[in-house]
């Protein structure tokens, strides 16, 4: 998660190295995002079939691919095959999705919530770690040097999906309300429940914002004349207190309503960037901006996943929460690339930035004013109804 949350910090060396715009390099981020969401539902129910191990073991090797690939680009066509295709396939197989959906077998229902916030500040540790090697190799060599150094990172998923596959030898708990259902049996009742169905389009406003910042947050603090590693120092900055954020918000979900936290999350995330863009960006409100965005950042992962089990049930956990992703990764599409083709089109962030914030409030009041019917732990209906 690290290594993919921090490509953005090669833009601007990337565009000028081998004379692509920055129109190019955000719509091979746009498509990895998009490749990603479309995906994960099938890598989800893939991993029913085929087991978690053998899944992610693939995801780990198409994502170190992608980076050799990235590399060694001489071209638009080799950015978007590397970091556009690749990760975007590997995410789907070995990302967040698949990683909590392992965790959540792994540990009694008591716990958790907590457990699947801990698999997301892990993911945030990755941040705090590459953002900064990442800047260090491209500011002492090149670019290519930063992304060789991210291959290198990425190399340790292969051993650790090897462990982490080990999953599939432990039989799932007994009285899993979806042992039941087919995979598309278990879509059509997902579906069917309005709580999902708002949920899912909240999230869509959780992609927007985030990859919008990852994306266009190192070019905006350029255009502001700031030292360049202060975007690596954001970066790792978001990543830290997304540690914190992510324990917290996997805490709060086992003891408060999952869905109004969710909402909570999106409502002030889009305070925080009205704020931060309406003002003079400094290192100091730069570096307090990413700490707040950082705390709020992937705390929506382990609310998510885990009203999907308290509602669904375990064996479908993984292709649901892809399904509910479909709508993170649409909207991580439009602030990658919709955010490069504003600037491009008026020279600055003001309209992107400011539809970001409009978007997230609505969506935020949205998704707390649908939580407050749902109630804390809705329950899947009847099978037979179903």
């Amino acid at each position: 998660m690290g290594v993919r949350q921090s490509l953005g910090i090669f833009m601007p060396g990337i565009t000028r190295g081998i004379g692509i715009s920055v129109a190019d390099f955000t719509l091979a981020i746009a498509v990895q995002n998009l490749s990603w969401g479309l995906l994960q539902p099938f890598a989800g129910a893939l991993a029913v079939r085929i087991g978690y191990g053998r899944l992610m073991i693939s995801g780990a090797l198409i994502y170190l691919a992608g980076l050799l690939v990235l590399t060694t680009a001489q071209g638009a066509t080799a950015v978007m095959i590397g970091a556009g295709i690749a990760i975007g396939l590997s995410m789907a197989c070995a990302g967040p999705a698949i990683a909590m959906a392992v965790a959540a077998r792994a540990v009694p229902p008591a716990v958790r919530s907590t457990v699947l916030g801990m698999v997301s500040a892990a993911g945030s540790l990755g941040a705090m770690i590459a953002a900064p090697i990442g800047q260090s190799l491209m500011q002492h060599q090149d670019w290519r040097w930063g992304v060789a150094g991210f291959a290198v990172l990425a190399a340790l998923m292969i051993p650790a999906a090897l462990a982490a596959g080990r999953i599939d030898r432990i039989a799932a708990p007994a009285q899993d309300p979806s042992d039941q259902l087919s995979a598309l049996g278990a879509v059509r009742v997902a579906l069917a429940n309005p709580y999902f169905v708002v949920m899912a389009l909240a999230y869509f406003v959780c992609g927007m914002q985030l990859i919008f910042l990852t994306t266009h947050l190192p070019s905006y603090l350029d255009l502001c004349g700031m030292d360049p590693m202060l975007s690596a120092q954001a970066l790792g900055m978001i990543g830290a207190f997304n540690v914190l954020g992510s324990l917290f918000f996997g805490w709060a979900g086992g003891k408060w309503n999952k869905l109004l936290l969710l909402g909570a999350i999106y409502f002030i995330r889009s305070l925080a960037l009205c704020w931060y863009f309406i003002g003079t960006a400094t290192p100091s409100t730069t570096l307090v901006f990413a700490a707040i965005m950082g705390f709020l950042w992937l705390g929506v992962s382990p609310l998510i996943q885990g009203w999907i089990v308290d509602t669904f049930g375990l064996k479908w956990q993984a292709m649901l929460g892809g399904v509910a992703f479909v709508s993170h990764q649409f909207g991580s599409f439009v602030g990658a690339y919709g955010g490069g083709m504003l600037f491009v089109a008026m020279g600055n962030y003001d309209t992107a930035w400011k539809i970001g914030v409009g978007v997230g409030l609505l969506f935020g009041a949205m998704q707390m004013a649908a939580s407050l019917k749902a109630g804390s732990k809705p329950r899947l209906p009847p099978l037979t109804a179903a």
